[in-house]
């Protein structure tokens, strides 16, 4: 194993190779041989190999573990990685619970929002729908769903449509649409990177021009449409 592993990496190596045990009889051939991944390939994943979230969700799919098993595998009391799911009792098992966040995310001007909305409905989604979107199952309270305001981004956001926002990404993580705040409130706008700077595009670029990110911007998440997510892919 990697001496440069993060405790989430390290633990997300323990977590399949106790899989391969338990369900394989410690085999890594076997394990290949029911999820169609290179023996190579696990072999490096096993030992000092990038090990990201995209590359465990995709084995939790193909093995059928649980979600959130390799994905996020948090560190328990006893120093044996512990699985992070929502609690049942809250949700049923399968779904995802995902709060609105109270305030609006201008696609304009911007709004004034507080930096810690108070929650005021939530939705359950299926995890498979959740994994569809974002490639993965978030640990819980990462997702947040927002409301659009404003006609920057029009036609790819309507005013009033709900967004998905992955809460998680705190800075630029490529070309995309994100949950910002310049300071001035709020906004929902694309951000692509030209070379010389990352910048602000809005879709309606004839009444919004596109200028460079400013220093001292936040990201507050990246933003998927739930309706139409074939649009952001």
């Amino acid at each position: 194993m990697s001496t440069d592993d993060t405790p989430t990496v390290a633990a997300r190596r323990h977590r399949l190779q106790q899989w391969i045990a338990e369900h394989h009889g410690g085999s890594q051939a076997s394990f290949a041989a029911a999820t169609g991944v290179n023996q190579g390939e696990l072999s490096g994943l096993l030992k000092r190999k990038s090990f990201g979230e995209k590359r465990a969700a995709s084995l939790e799919e193909v093995a059928g573990m649980p979600p959130g098993f390799l994905t996020f595998p948090l560190t328990s009391e006893s120093g044996r990685p512990a699985v992070s799911r929502v609690a049942e009792t809250a949700t049923t098992y399968g779904y995802v619970h995902v709060q609105q966040l109270d305030g609006e995310a201008a696609m304009g001007d911007g709004r004034i929002n507080d930096d810690f909305p108070e929650v005021i409905r939530s939705m359950d989604f299926t995890s498979s729908y959740i994994r569809s979107i974002v490639g993965f199952v978030p640990p819980p309270g990462r997702l947040v769903l927002v409301t659009g305001r404003g006609d920057s981004m029009i036609p790819i956001i309507q005013p009033g449509e709900s967004l998905l926002v992955d809460s998680g990404v705190q800075t630029f993580d490529g070309d995309g649409i994100y949950l910002i705040n310049t300071g001035s409130g709020q906004q929902v706008k694309g951000l692509q990177d030209r070379g010389d700077a990352v910048y602000i595009v809005s879709a309606n670029s004839m009444l919004y021009p596109a200028f460079p990110l400013p220093s001292g911007a936040m990201i507050g998440g990246k933003v998927y449409l739930r309706n139409r997510i074939d649009r952001f892919n």
